[in-house]
């Protein structure tokens, strides 16, 4: 089991942040997602409690539950179905009020299921490649609520 956690100081107001990251949609502009689906809405917002997500990748297909939703504090997700296969223990992303904006942290933990190989393919593509996605929907988060809006000369 390897566990991925990034985290990040956005200079943006905690609502808009947590808004924002929630958005699965938003994903879908990180190279090597393709296409995200809600299949199921949230019990009180479209990503909220109970909502099932699909997300396709070039790195495999995969089918979230939110487990927690509390606006603007945290919410929680589990990978129940994969492809290919793994095993998701939880996942996790906070947001925190601190000087300057919010403080986010995003951890999520998994294993491939292959056998002999598992453990290997976890530590050197699967933790890489996660890294790498949790990392690149905050710069685009960064980017999208830290924008200044353009002045007309």
């Amino acid at each position: 089991m390897e566990t991925v956690t990034v985290q990040r100081t956005i200079a943006a107001p905690r609502q808009a942040v947590f808004d924002w990251i929630s958005n699965a949609h938003n994903y879908t502009r990180i190279r090597g997602i393709f296409h995200e689906h809600v299949a199921e809405p949230g019990e009180t917002a479209r990503y909220g409690l109970g909502a099932v997500r699909m997300l396709v990748g070039v790195f495999g297909v995969f089918w979230e539950r939110i487990t927690a939703y509390t606006p603007p504090e945290v919410f929680d997700y589990h990978v129940y179905r994969v492809f290919p296969p793994a095993r998701h223990e939880n996942g996790r992303v906070s947001f925190a009020e601190v000087d300057g904006g919010t403080h986010v942290v995003w951890t999520s933990s998994f294993e491939l299921r292959v056998p002999l190989l598992g453990a290997f393919l976890t530590r050197a593509i699967a933790r890489p490649l996660f890294t790498y996605v949790f990392n690149r929907a905050l710069d685009l988060a960064t980017d999208d609520l830290t924008r200044r809006p353009r002045q007309r000369a």
